[in-house]
């Protein structure tokens, strides 16, 4: 029996660029016809430039996937920039559908991850150093440094999805049922509705 992929499906053509006007829904996007293919299908400037961090977690994501760079359709490949102020935080999150390997452009970044078994790894990165976070686990990025941080995060998928949890748990819509959040977390109603409150908006 064959072994399970461990990325995006291999693609069936030398490439098929994201039709983003095609209205036939299907998993990811369907192909432009070949002739309509120019050079700048295969070209990004999509996280050259940086992006405001001014929020309450001092980061900001800019993401290079199929629906902003048409050419990565069916290549099992995104990358995303990811601009921190001093301080900031990515806060814990996972990626459903990829591996992440981190590249730290400038400053200092904390990277880490837990595993099923609950055990932390965890390494202070420098620029041009890498860390890697098995694909599905909770993992987390921290400004460690004295400035502003940069980094880029590639994915072995175009579509690598994100779970954070707060945001699962606090920010539903529908709201996720107070009982459950209560006895989650230990917390009476009360304590439960002011973490909530937090979170208002995002």
């Amino acid at each position: 029996m064959a072994p399970h992929a461990l990325s995006d499906p291999s693609p069936l053509q030398d490439f098929c660029v994201a039709d983003l006007k095609a209205t036939t829904p299907v998993d990811g996007f369907p192909c432009k016809p070949a002739s309509t293919v120019v050079d700048d299908d295969f070209f990004s400037r999509a996280i050259t430039a940086s992006a405001s961090t001014r929020n309450p977690f001092g980061v900001n994501a800019t993401r290079a996937t199929a629906s902003t760079f048409p050419g990565l359709n069916t290549l099992g490949l995104s990358i995303t920039r990811v601009d921190m102020a001093p301080g900031g935080l990515n806060p814990p999150h996972s990626h459903p559908r990829a591996s992440e390997l981190v590249m730290v452009l400038k400053g200092e970044v904390t990277v880490g991850f837990t595993t099923s078994a609950n055990q932390l790894f965890s390494k202070a990165v420098r620029e041009n150093e890498l860390f890697v976070v098995p694909r599905g686990l909770q993992h987390f990025q921290l400004n460690t440094g004295a400035g502003d941080a940069v980094f880029v995060a590639m994915f072995d998928s175009q579509s690598p999805g994100a779970v954070t949890p707060t945001f699962s748990l606090f920010a539903t819509k529908p709201a996720m049922p107070m009982e459950v959040l209560a006895k989650t977390f230990l917390m009476t109603e009360d304590e439960v509705g002011a973490m909530k409150s937090k979170f208002d908006g995002f």
